[in-house]
């Protein structure tokens, strides 16, 4: 199964119901879904930004905007169907859908290497996809993608989270960042992988 998660920057993309549908269908039964955080945790942020609060309260709401915005792309795809725990996810696809990871399982009652801006869902999914022992993350962004760039250099200029080039040492997947005009690509990748294709 594959992880593939979709940036909160998408979340206003006109192509965003596109991928919904691409992955509602090619991934039937392959992917479960991450959802960014979007606008929702924007909202975080500056609520944080004005009233000081700490990060473990601040990590805890951004969780739940992904978590809105994974019922706004079940809302607008309703063939995706959503899961909270690991077993729910597996089960889901085990029924030939495609789930939609509802982050509960995410949030925090104290703080750890999680409750930081650090984190983001980004991070989080690698971190579902190690959980789940995938055999593939993708993560699309809505910017640009230089695929001359390793995982770090991506970190670096700030189009992964400041953690992420870390715990994906750890990953024993194949890890792929991609803009959001690769949607043809993932499909055929989706759809040809046991033939050995590849997205890097």
């Amino acid at each position: 199964m594959w992880v593939v998660k979709l940036g909160g920057s998408l979340a206003r993309d006109a192509q965003l119901p596109q991928w919904l549908a691409m992955l509602a269908e090619a991934g039937a039964g392959r992917v479960a879904i991450v959802a960014g955080g979007a606008g929702f945790a924007d909202a975080v942020r500056h609520a944080q930004a004005h009233w000081a609060f700490n990060d473990l309260a601040a990590h805890n709401m951004a969780v739940l905007a992904m978590g809105q915005t994974a019922l706004m792309l079940q809302a607008l795809e309703p063939r995706l169907q959503l899961a909270t725990q690991d077993e729910q996810i597996r089960r889901a696809l085990h029924a030939g859908r495609t789930a939609v990871w509802m982050p509960l399982t995410a949030l925090r009652d104290t703080h750890d290497t999680f409750t930081s801006w650090e984190v983001s869902g980004d991070s989080l999914a690698l971190w579902l996809a190690c959980r789940l022992h995938a055999e593939r993350l993708v993560v699309v962004k809505s910017c640009e993608v230089d695929p001359r760039l390793g995982i770090a250099e991506l970190g670096a200029s700030g189009v992964l989270d400041a953690r992420f080039a870390e715990w994906a040492g750890q990953a024993d997947f194949p890890i792929d960042v991609v803009p959001r005009d690769s949607i043809v690509r993932v499909r055929e990748a989706l759809l040809g992988c046991v033939a050995g294709n590849v997205l890097s």
